[in-house]
Order: structure tokens, then sequence, then C-alpha cells
């Protein structure tokens, strides 16, 4: 993976964590600095991983539909593929937009099932299946772990005093 790969990963992983954590943190504005940052942070390496994923999720799907595994290198990440996903992450934030970041991440998908109907003997068709499958299958993975973490670092409610 190269630096620019890598820099593009974490930038729109953190972009995309800025997103989901902004919201939670104008509803608490109790929260530390430190706090806010370091959730920020993992958030934002979570995110990058997950979107790292993606296209070796997708080339694993595609060996299991394709009869004879596929010969050429696993798909991965290049700068063209992932300037739009970097777009669509910077549109994460949920006042500019949920349908629009939703049609940005399709149009990522089909690049990167057009690059994954190159590699193996798949069709478009069938590259855009392993790789919607392999989105699909990261996010519900991705949330439920996000739910869990919010269940169990819930605070309990203040007691009344009588």
């Amino acid at each position: 993976m190269s630096l620019a790969v890598f820099a593009l990963l974490l930038f729109s992983g953190m972009s995309e964590a800025a997103g989901r954590i902004l919201p939670v943190v104008a509803r608490r504005p109790g929260m530390s600095r430190p706090v806010v940052a370091g959730l920020l942070l993992a958030g934002g390496l979570v995110e990058a991983a997950v979107f790292a994923l993606w296209p070796l999720t997708a080339w694993t799907l595609a060996e299991l539909v394709v009869s004879p595994a596929p010969t050429g290198d696993a798909l991965v990440w290049t700068p063209g593929l992932l300037a739009p996903l970097l777009l669509c992450a910077v549109l994460a934030f949920p006042l500019l937009g949920p349908l629009l970041h939703l049609v940005l991440f399709v149009g990522v998908g089909a690049g990167l099932a057009e690059a994954l109907a190159e590699a193996t003997e798949l069709g478009w068709w069938g590259a855009a299946g392993c790789v919607a499958v392999a989105g699909a299958v990261l996010s519900a993975a991705v949330e439920t772990v996000r739910r869990l973490v919010v269940r169990i670092s819930a605070t309990a409610p203040p007691e009344a005093i009588a």
C-alpha cells in the first residue's frame, strides 16, 4: 500500500468518523476535548480499516463465486479508486445529505466493481454483487460493534433525590 493510499484511507476514515461523532458531541456539551479527540481517532482508524478491507472482502467473495479462483493479484485500493471515497467521507456529515452520501458510496462501489470485473472472470453484475455484499457485511459488522460499544459505555441515569 502506497503512502498516498494510506493517507487517503486515513483521511476518509477520520472524516467519516467525524460525521458520526460530532452530532453525539453536540448533544453532550460536557465532553472534554481529549475524550472527543480519542473518540475521533479511534473511530477514524476503525473506519479506515473497514474501507481498507472492502476490496479485499469483495475479492474473497469473488474467489468463492468463481469456480477456478482468480489467478491475478488481489484487488487493492488505488488513488483513483479512493478519490470518490474521500469525497463521500467528507459528505458524511448528516446535515449535508445522507442521500448524496449513499449515491457517492454506490459510485465508489461501481468503480470497485469495474476493477473487480477486470481482475476476475466475473461479469460486471457479478462483481457488483460481490462488492455490494462485502460492503453490506462490513457495515453491518461495524454497526453491530458500534451499538455494542454504546450499550457497554452508556452511563446509568442519575437517581432522583427523594
